[in-house]
Parts: C-alpha cells; sequence; structure tokens
C-alpha cells in the first residue's frame, strides 16, 4: 500500500441498540458490529427520553466498546427532546452524532455547528425531501462523515411495499449513494425488518452491496454474521487486488505504461481500486484482532 491511501473505518454491520435498555448497551460490547448506533429516537418510549439520555451518554464515556465505533442517534430537530439531546451527546465520548430525517442543509448546519472537533455527523435520508435534497445533505457540512438510508420511514411516507427487490426504493438508493459518492461520504443501507427471512436478509446484503454501500445498519445481532461477510473483500477479492497492486509497481519499476493482468488492461482507476481494498481487508483484521484484545 501506499502513503496516499486514506485511513479506513469498516461499517459493514452498523447495529441499532435501544438507549432505554440498558442490558442491551451492556451487550453491545461483546458483539460483532463494526459500528454501534445507540438510539434515543424511534426505539425510545416519550417517557424515558431524559432516562435514556443519561443511560446512553453514561454508557459511552465510561467505554468498553473498543473496537467498535460509537454513534448516537439523538431525536429529530422539530421535537422536544431535541436541544437536550444535542447538548448531552456532543459533551460526550461518541465518535459520532446521527440526525434522524435530515432534509436541508440549514438544518444539518446547526447540529455540526454545535459538535466537538472529534465528532463526526451521520445524516440519515429517510423521507422523500431528504432525497430531493440529498446532495446538499452531503455538501452542508465537511463533519458529515456518513449518510445512512432510512427505508422505514421512507416507506410510509412513499406509500411503498416492502418487496423482496426492494423496486420502490431504488431510486432513493441511487441518489444516496451518489450523493456520498460525490462528497467522499461512507454510504450505509437501511434496514432489514424481516428476522425470519436469513436468505432474504442475506439477499438484501448482497444487493446494497451491489448498488455500492459500505455496509447495512440493523436492528438485531443475528444479522451480524451475514453483513460482515457480504460487506467485507472476498479471499478472491483479496487476491486478485494483490495481483492488480503487484503488477501495476512492476511495471511501473520498469518504466512500462501498459499493464495487462489475467488478460485484462489494468488503468489507475483499477489500481486505485484495487487499494482501496487491500486497505479495507487491512482495516477488518485490524478489527479482528482488536475484539480479540
Amino acid at each position: 500500500m501506499t502513503d496516499d491511501i486514506q485511513p479506513i473505518q469498516p461499517r459493514r454491520s452498523v447495529l441499532y441498540m435501544p438507549g432505554s435498555n440498558l442490558r442491551a448497551l451492556e451487550k453491545a460490547k461483546s458483539l460483532a458490529a463494526d459500528a454501534l448506533i445507540l438510539d434515543l429516537e424511534d426505539a425510545v418510549a416519550p417517557d424515558a427520553k431524559a432516562m435514556a439520555r443519561q443511560q446512553v451518554v453514561d454508557a459511552v464515556n465510561n467505554g468498553g466498546y473498543e473496537p467498535r465505533e460509537v454513534a448516537i442517534r439523538i431525536n429529530g430537530s422539530g421535537s422536544q427532546w431535541h436541544a437536550d439531546d444535542l447538548e448531552a451527546v456532543a459533551a460526550s465520548k461518541a465518535a459520532a452524532l446521527v440526525l434522524p430525517k435530515a432534509e436541508g442543509a440549514g438544518q444539518v448546519r446547526a447540529v455540526a455547528a454545535a459538535l466537538p472537533e472529534h465528532m463526526d455527523l451521520w445524516c440519515m435520508i429517510e423521507t422523500p425531501l431528504a432525497i430531493l435534497h440529498a446532495e446538499e445533505i452531503a455538501a452542508a457540512s465537511p463533519k458529515t462523515r456518513c449518510l445512512i438510508m432510512g427505508t422505514s420511514d421512507l416507506a410510509t411516507d412513499l406509500n411503498a411495499l416492502h418487496t423482496p427487490h426492494r423496486e420502490p426504493f431504488a431510486t432513493s438508493l441511487s441518489i444516496c449513494l451518489l450523493a456520498a459518492r460525490a462528497y467522499g461520504l461512507t454510504a450505509l443501507d437501511g434496514v432489514y425488518l424481516d428476522l425470519k427471512n436469513d436468505d432474504g436478509f442475506e439477499a438484501a446484503c448482497h444487493q446494497g452491496r451491489q448498488f455500492g454501500f459500505d455496509g447495512k445498519t440493523l436492528i438485531h445481532p443475528r444479522q451480524l454474521d451475514a453483513a460482515n461477510r457480504v460487506f467485507a473483500p472476498s479471499d478472491d477479492d483479496i487476491a486478485e487486488a494483490d495481483i492488480i497492486v503487484t503488477a501495476f509497481e512492476q511495471a511501473q519499476s520498469e518504466g512500462k505504461g501498459v499493464v495487462v493482468v489475467n488478460g485484462q488492461l489494468v488503468e489507475n482507476l483499477h489500481v486505485a481500486a484495487a487499494r482501496r481494498l487491500l486497505a479495507l481487508s487491512e482495516a477488518i483484521s485490524a478489527r479482528r484482532q482488536g475484539d480479540r484484545a
């Protein structure tokens, strides 16, 4: 690998955990998730909001989640809990704040301005207006590092059905992904709700990977293994990437302008993709070692 490859944070599996459930917050420290979203929004009843907020902030500040990346989803900008959530999470040790129902640049910038230097902003794209404004949401603040598809809320607003191949969401998924890639952000696919359908979940992971998403948001630990496997480079992928990079570097050292691997012309874009894949593989390996430490 070369020095121009930026550090990669694996986000193959991003698991929502209810902030009001102390047992779940503790269990999350042992799960094989790349990242956790400790939830103060949908998973918490109105009369438990304040308790969950304090519980989540205390859990994050007390640590024990490493090497998992920990984000906290606050309540939306129009809610009565938003200001208190934002203040509490901004003062915590969380790696990121998750903003639900982001719909415009002004809203994103207002939240980003309240965050400390160490904290990233992840924006959820889960309404028709968010889809139409995906680019401005992605570009609104340098603190924004991730766009998350919220297909459940989007389905409700669109009056759409959850079909096996997610045809009603194809346009929205593509727009979100385009916005993320245009501004160098991580793109996370939406959740899969049928916990009894393991084959359907794995198919959805493969579809998300084919679209180009970096990982999938999850609602249950049983979904971790499939997401981690599908969104990781396979052994064949790694071997091919290594061959491409080695052949390119050898050709450069010999002053050759053309590189051919297995009968295919290799250009700079193929080498860049291969190096990124190898960097992702190394980051996943390092994460596994961190889990065993």
